[in-house]
């Protein structure tokens, strides 16, 4: 499979990560698209369009194409993927590339096809599709062809994938909203309900990343704290409020206990010897929620399992595809082309016969052309 336009894809609800065979990561951008209200045309994609969230005019809209894991605008990420891949791929190819990547656990065969005809569009010779888990895993360095129980969460922005693999297959699996977005709407939530101070979601991911805890701060770190500018719901002018690390704690409690409460969920799901295995060997966190200060320690303070974070989390998935592209013999077993799972329906199996036509209705001019027909028909004839 393997060509030097061959690419792994990363397509993530808050950026776009792609790997190209023999050159490692070549690109890194938020999947935000701007477009113009009234027509619906396309004004920026990427590190453009970012920088209008929160900012545009009435009639211009800065948008996620990918909500939650799943394409929520078929256009505007074909749109957006076509605009990567002429970025990363040279002009003088005469085929497109060949791509690995990465889908949610929880996907259905439908969303899948959909993923396929959109980088099909796009001008991808051929996808095929690696199970976000097993693309983590392959990034952090798992050997997933043990006959051993190991746990990844792959927290994203828009959806947490947590899986138990175990041969190179996922033995249990659960794919839930507990991610970065939804920690983000928690602290927008608290901060309007105690302080009823109108904040965007990119001040919400600023105030997660610089005193966001998982755990209850000590005392010295209960006194960390940052300016937070927003708009006073009661006299709508801006607004500077200072707001603790203590606060934030408590805006992110419940989504933290409730995504702690997943990954119990499927630990009991999970075969004895190997939820034995992951007591042993612990859990690995990936993705860029996963950087949540003190998390690994509140998910071992309440499932008293090992816990830790990739070294990179944000690019382990693009990396795990990235491995899959650069040996595809190695993983052909862990990859979809699309196909599987699919009833083949025999009517579309079609025969063309020579024969002729008719040129013009009242005359005698024919023309010779192929009769297309359904084997299925003729079978049954």
């Amino acid at each position: 499979m393997a060509q030097l336009n061959d690419l792994g894809i990363d397509l993530g609800t808050s950026n776009v990560l792609i790997y190209q065979q023999g050159k490692g990561l070549v690109l890194r951008r938020p999947a935000v698209v701007a477009i113009e209200r009234s027509t619906k045309k396309v004004l920026a994609i990427g590190d453009d369009a970012q920088r209008m969230v929160g900012r545009t005019p009435s009639n211009i809209m800065a948008i996620r194409p990918l909500k939650q894991g799943t394409v929520a605008d078929f256009e505007l990420t074909n749109t957006m993927l076509r605009f990567f891949l002429n970025g990363v791929l040279s002009k003088r190819l005469f085929s497109g590339p060949r791509v690995v990547m990465s889908v949610p656990s929880g996907v259905t065969e439908t969303e899948k096809h959909s993923l396929i005809n959109i980088l099909l569009d796009a001008g991808v010779k051929r996808t095929y599709l690696l199970d976000r888990p097993l693309a983590a895993a392959l990034g952090v360095g798992m050997d997933l062809r043990q006959r051993y129980g190991r746990m990844i969460v792959d927290m994203g922005a828009g959806i947490t994938d947590i899986a138990v693999i175990s041969e190179g297959e996922i033995v249990q699996s659960s794919s839930v909203y507990y991610a970065g977005d939804y920690f983000d709407d928690a602290i927008v939530r608290y901060i309007r309900k105690k302080y009823s101070l109108l904040i965007g979601e990119r001040t919400a991911e600023q105030i997660k990343i610089n005193i966001g805890t998982a755990m209850k701060p000590e005392t010295d770190e209960a006194n960390l704290a940052m300016p937070v500018v927003g708009r006073n719901q009661l006299s709508g002018l801006p607004r500077t409020q200072e707001i603790h690390a203590a606060e934030i704690y408590e805006a992110l409690k419940d989504p933290v206990a409730a995504l702690i409460g997943s990954i119990q969920d499927v630990l009991v799901r999970t075969p004895p010897q190997l939820a034995s295995d992951i007591f042993d060997d612990g859990i690995v966190l990936s993705g860029g929620a996963a950087g949540l200060a003190r998390l690994p320690e509140a998910i071992y303070t309440a499932l008293h399992i090992p816990c830790g974070v990739a070294d990179d989390p944000q690019t382990s998935v693009v990396l795990g595809c990235g491995i899959a592209v650069e040996d595809p013999g190695a993983y052909a077993s862990l990859l979809d082309d699309g196909r599987k799972g699919f009833k083949r329906l025999q009517a579309i199996a079609i025969e063309s016969t020579p024969c002729f036509f008719r040129k013009r209705k009242g005359t005698g001019l024919f023309v010779l052309g192929n009769f297309r027909h359904s084997l299925n028909d003729k079978s049954q004839a």
